[in-house]
């Protein structure tokens, strides 16, 4: 079944003065569909409120940046998301900008897929275990701990599910999706996962010991990144991110609980184009730079 109604979520840098927004609100709308356009970030923090699944679709334009917007907002709705490319080729926007028309004229008709994605849910909680409020959320990539200022090398134990893993010494830790494999999990070194798997990588960020390997976990464990106080004292520099939004200002003690969420990101899929063909796309792009 076609979906109906329609919202617009862009990149503003990329999309100025809303041109490419309005020509797909007036595309639709001349269909018979409804579409509006979230500009404002009181436009878009309205969404959550007004998507029903099964019977909306959030236009992303953008790249994979905004994709990763989209996918906050529209987090437990059941809203599927097509991305429309406005920049380098990305793993995440699957329409190039020269084709939303055609992608557009079969998402009326019902000529899609679904491909449901993996996230994390996480929160933040003191050294009594206290949640701190607001030091939560999704995320689709990959949840983050780093350092926040200067060049002090941070310290945590790993647990999971409830068991002692290790002690790191490290510039932070990522705690990424098989979606977020190949973004700052792969540039810490990280291996790249097929974005449909189900699992957890655990990737040190520099760390300071001869053993930089990334950990593969399960995405129904719960891992807990319990952080040490500096050595010789004085105040800990880190923080902690989801998707790169705010940073939450972590304390000594503080512990970041992280497990597969409930909640899943459903992107639609127009073509047959394997991630392995986008995956060689980039490294051949890469290759010839």
């Amino acid at each position: 079944m076609g979906i109906e109604r329609f919202f617009v979520v862009a990149n503003r840098d990329k999309d100025k003065d809303q041109a490419l927004s309005i020509r797909i609100r007036d595309f639709l709308e001349a269909r018979g569909r409804q579409c509006s356009i979230a500009y404002t970030e009181e436009e878009r923090q309205e969404l959550r409120s007004t998507l029903r699944s099964g019977q909306d679709c959030l236009l992303v334009l953008g790249g994979d940046g905004t994709v990763l917007e989209g996918a906050h907002l529209t987090a437990g709705t059941g809203t599927p998301i097509l991305g429309i490319n406005l920049g380098n080729l990305g793993y995440l926007a699957e329409v190039e900008d020269r084709n939303w028309e055609q992608a557009l004229l079969r998402v009326i008709s019902g000529n899609y897929e679904i491909e449901s994605r993996m996230m994390l849910s996480g929160f933040v909680t003191d050294e009594i275990d206290h949640v701190y409020p607001g030091a939560n959320g999704q995320a689709l990539n990959d949840i983050v701990i780093t350092r926040s200022r200067g060049m002090q090398i941070l310290s945590f134990n790993v647990y999971i599910d409830g068991l002692f893993l290790n002690r790191f010494s490290a510039d932070g830790v990522i705690l990424s999706t098989a979606t977020g494999s190949t973004a700052y999990s792969m540039s810490a070194g990280g291996p790249i996962v097929e974005p449909k798997a189900r699992l957890i990588l655990l990737t040190p960020i520099s760390p300071h010991t001869l053993n930089n390997r990334s950990i593969v976990l399960s995405a129904d464990d719960r891992i807990t990144i319990e952080m040490i106080p500096p050595r010789g004292g004085g105040p800990l520099y880190a923080e902690c991110d989801f998707d790169g939004g705010a940073s939450i200002p972590l304390n000594k003690g503080d512990r970041i609980n992280v497990t597969g969420s409930d909640v899943t990101t459903r992107l639609i899929r127009l073509s047959r184009r394997s991630f392995l063909e986008t995956l060689h796309r980039k490294m051949r792009d890469y290759t010839e730079q």
